[in-house]
């Protein structure tokens, strides 16, 4: 696994991906995918604009770009930030790939940034993206009950967090990648 700077080619795999109806499930609160104008105005604000800690998730093996990951909402005086990742793929999902990249990104937010907290939110149908933030060291931390109506009923939203002591301690074993030569994670560009 490999995380890169974003570069403006990546716009049409994003476009690709968020108006796919099952990633927008998984990741929009409206019901259904993004219009292009959406994604776009997203893509330039969000993931290359100045401030962002948006970085692609890339396949180390071969380069292929699957999917992006960030921090946001990064407050410096109490050393806490939200993440996020959608791996846009779906071939690649259940591969491992997404839990690969969200340790990378664990470690560079504690290690690299010196962060003292990370916390996301998830819907409670998203199981296979609540084992992998489980498997990461998150805790369910709350929920916002009956917050989103997907498939004719409600569900509710999941709040999860990970401490850098936590992360830290070797509570979350396995803390590291399978394979430390398999992932990396770097900045280009």
């Amino acid at each position: 696994m490999e995380l890169r700077r974003h570069v403006p080619e990546n716009l049409a795999a994003f476009e690709r991906w968020y108006s796919d109806p099952e990633v927008a499930r998984l990741t929009r609160y409206q019901d259904g995918p993004m219009r292009r104008e959406e994604v776009e105005r997203f893509f330039h604000l969000r993931v290359v604009g100045p401030d962002s800690l948006a970085l692609a998730v890339h396949v180390l093996e071969t380069g292929r770009l699957i999917g992006t990951c960030a921090i946001s909402q990064l407050d410096g005086d109490n050393g806490s930030a939200m993440y996020h990742i959608t791996i846009g793929e779906l071939d690649a999902w259940g591969q491992g790939y997404g839990t690969e990249a969200t340790r990378l990104m664990l470690d560079h937010a504690f290690e690299g940034l010196g962060l003292h907290r990370i916390s996301l939110s998830v819907f409670e149908f998203n199981q296979r993206a609540i084992r992998s933030y489980v498997s990461c060291g998150f805790t369910v931390e709350g929920r916002a009950r009956e917050s989103i109506w997907r498939e004719g009923r409600w569900w509710d939203e999941l709040m999860m967090s990970i401490l850098a002591s936590e992360w830290s301690d070797g509570s979350t074993e396995p803390r590291a990648p399978a394979s430390r030569e398999r992932a990396r994670a770097t900045v280009k560009g």
